[in-house]
């Protein structure tokens, strides 16, 4: 379809989704309309099968899950045209229509600001007239958790507190990549995977230069999480957000633009409560990194050695040609992560890990700069906040190992002396904020200290 006839479209449409419980295999259908004509998509999810069927109850769950799933997994469709109109395919309670406008608006912000489409953060759907059936209530909470494993280095302190606190985890991923499987071998533990296979014709009309940009994925995967827990049986889906995935990288039209949106704590507080609306579940999702700064999780990580030969949380190492290659060494998540870790390792492991030594490369210095809020603003990328960076290079230039280094002697000429004194009453190793963890996971991270 040409471009000019997806600007003209005028609403987003879910016309119904499907799931098969012998293949796990869920058909989700989106159409978007206009003076034109329409333009149609299907995407596959496919669920990883129990060995055992599931029972009407575990059936009828999983279906209300995945009728939130329909809805937010929609938003990979919606930005190839941004109609102003957002109708729903069935009533929804106050909070599941919460989560969705919220997906729609706060999650699709960085798009918005990239596209200059301010009216996006104003989206508000139009949801049926009615009232949604009430959920059987599920409680799942005493089950085995189901740990989501990214391959980096937070994922993996979770997995490792859960398993050292006797929790029994199972790793999950959706389309896990090479990192994640050696990251799953690495844990000896016995995972479970999810597939999502995105229309082809999206691709396709991206090509051809449709609107593009940054969606909350996080808010997609939680919910294919959080079905493949009901229907195995398991208990609640344990992420590994941490406290900085809240703070926005900028505020634009009055609105707050934060590229980790889906991962920040609003997010798992709207999914917690549409799935104990919507679904019934008791203890569906949360964080158990949520109170902790990036630079606290590095710290912890910093214990852990049995994934020194698999871990990665660079992006744009799976794009590299060298498949052997985990880390890029060029981008901000591998310079935070490297700056975050410096201060709690040998540089000699540091340096195994990534293959290389960033501090030691005077090419890495505009980008550090930025993480260091000395240039630009904070990178449209997961990475830390520029306190943590700040204390983290603070740390660096007490240490006889990296004090000469050529980037944190350039670095630490540049830091104003205002971002030095709040360096010095820093609270990165203070776990706070607000919160879900429940009371039996609380002290769950005590047994990597």
């Amino acid at each position: 379809m040409p471009n000019e006839q997806l600007r003209r479209m005028d609403a987003f449409t879910f016309p119904s989704y499907s799931i098969d419980f012998a293949t796990g295999e869920a058909l989700f259908d989106y159409t978007l309309t206009g003076p034109d004509g329409e333009q149609r998509f299907t995407e596959v999810i496919s669920l990883p099968v129990p060995p055992e069927p599931p029972s009407d109850e575990t059936v009828a769950t999983v279906n209300r899950v995945l009728e939130l799933l329909h809805v937010v997994a929609g938003v990979s469709y919606y930005k190839t045209a941004a109609p102003r109109r957002l109708v729903l395919p069935a009533p929804l309670g106050t909070a599941a229509a919460e989560l969705v406008t919220a997906v729609y608006t706060k999650g699709l912000a960085e798009y918005a600001y990239r596209n200059q489409l301010p009216h996006v953060l104003e989206l508000r759907p139009e949801v049926p007239t009615g009232s949604a059936p009430p959920a059987q209530v599920y409680d799942n909470s005493d089950r085995r958790p189901l740990s989501a494993v990214g391959g980096g280095k937070d994922s993996i302190v979770t997995l490792e507190a859960l398993r050292r606190a006797g929790l029994d985890p199972v790793p999950f991923s959706v389309n896990p990549n090479r990192v994640i499987v050696a990251v799953n071998q690495a844990s000896d533990l016995v995972p479970l995977a999810a597939r999502r296979r995105i229309d082809p014709v999206l691709f396709d009309l991206n090509a051809a230069g449709a609107l593009n940009g940054h969606i909350p994925v996080t808010a997609i995967n939680s919910l294919i999480a959080v079905a493949t827990a009901v229907l195995h049986g398991l208990g609640p889906v344990v992420m590994s957000n941490e406290r900085s995935a809240s703070d926005p990288n900028l505020i634009w039209n009055g609105h707050e633009i934060n590229h980790q949106w889906s991962k920040g704590v609003e997010a798992e507080g709207l999914l917690r409560a549409a799935l104990a609306e919507h679904a019934g579940l008791t203890e569906p999702y949360f964080s158990l990194l949520r109170s902790l700064s990036e630079l606290h999780i590095a710290r912890l990580f910093a214990g852990i050695d049995r994934y020194d030969h698999v871990v990665t949380s660079c992006n744009a190492a799976f794009k590299l040609r060298d498949a052997s290659e985990r880390w890029c060494r060029d981008c901000p998540k591998c310079r935070f992560v490297f700056l975050a870790l410096a201060p709690f390792m040998p540089r000699e492991r540091l340096v195994h890990i990534f293959g290389g030594d960033l501090l030691a490369d005077p090419d890495q210095i505009p980008g550090y700069r930025e993480l260091l809020g000395v240039d630009g603003h904070k990178p449209f990328e997961c990475v830390g906040e520029v306190e943590e960076s700040v204390v983290a290079l603070s740390l660096l230039a007490e240490q006889d190992q990296w004090r000469d280094a050529p980037v944190v002697r350039a670095l630490a000429e540049a830091v104003p002396d205002t971002a030095w004194s709040a360096a010095a009453t820093s609270d990165v190793f203070t776990p706070g904020g607000p919160n879900f963890v429940p009371a039996t996971y609380a002290k769950t991270l005590t047994t990597l200290l």
